[in-house]
């Protein structure tokens, strides 16, 4: 599992971690295997946890008072997953986080990243282009979300994150753009007629 993650860093930070700095990711980071359905985080708890995602998928996601899901985001490999208000302010979080897929995570705590971060110049290097990058896409998706129609969101979808398309089920996906799922059929065999 940390093969994948010290590639991951390589990758991501243009640079090459040297093997004495990584040993002090393998100690803030615990390996966690997760079924399907299995929960991460239930809403009211505070998220204690940030998992980096070597295996499976993932989502984040709201039920309101309809019992009605609001999925917020998605993670497959080499994506992360938490609730970052929860994680970071230590408050109750609103969200649930659960296994779409069997996992295989890397998990640590915000005492563990405060540590790296001080211990790891590389590491500080990884969280400033993970937080500009989760800006970005936040944008985007805020963008798409009041502005687009329901097919210019799902075209949107389809040329940014096509794998999300084969590892959720249509219900997901439809939850995850806001639309029924009637909805969402119907604009896909629009899109695999033309």
């Amino acid at each position: 599992m940390y093969d994948v993650f010290r590639k991951y860093i390589n990758e991501v930070t243009s640079s090459i971690i040297p093997d004495d700095e990584f040993k002090h990711y393998e100690e803030a980071f615990a390996k966690k295997t997760m079924k399907k359905k299995q929960f991460f985080l239930h809403e009211g708890s505070v998220c204690k946890y940030a998992a980096f995602i070597v295996k499976g998928a993932m989502r984040l996601y709201s039920i309101d008072e309809k019992g009605h899901e609001h999925i917020v985001r998605f993670g497959i490999e080499s994506w992360w997953m938490t609730d970052r208000e929860s994680f970071q302010m230590l408050t109750p979080s609103r969200y649930n986080i659960d296994a779409v897929e069997d996992c295989e995570l890397l998990v640590t705590t915000s005492e563990a990243v405060a540590r790296l971060k001080d211990r790891s110049p590389l590491f500080l290097k990884l969280m400033q282009i993970l937080d500009q990058n989760s800006y970005i896409a936040s944008q985007h998706r805020i963008e798409s979300t009041i502005s687009y129609t329901a097919e210019e969101k799902f075209m949107q979808l389809m040329n940014t994150y096509p794998a999300f398309l084969h590892r959720f089920p249509q219900n997901m996906i439809a939850s995850y753009l806001g639309l029924t799922p009637e909805t969402l059929s119907r604009i896909r065999k629009q899109v695999l007629l033309k």
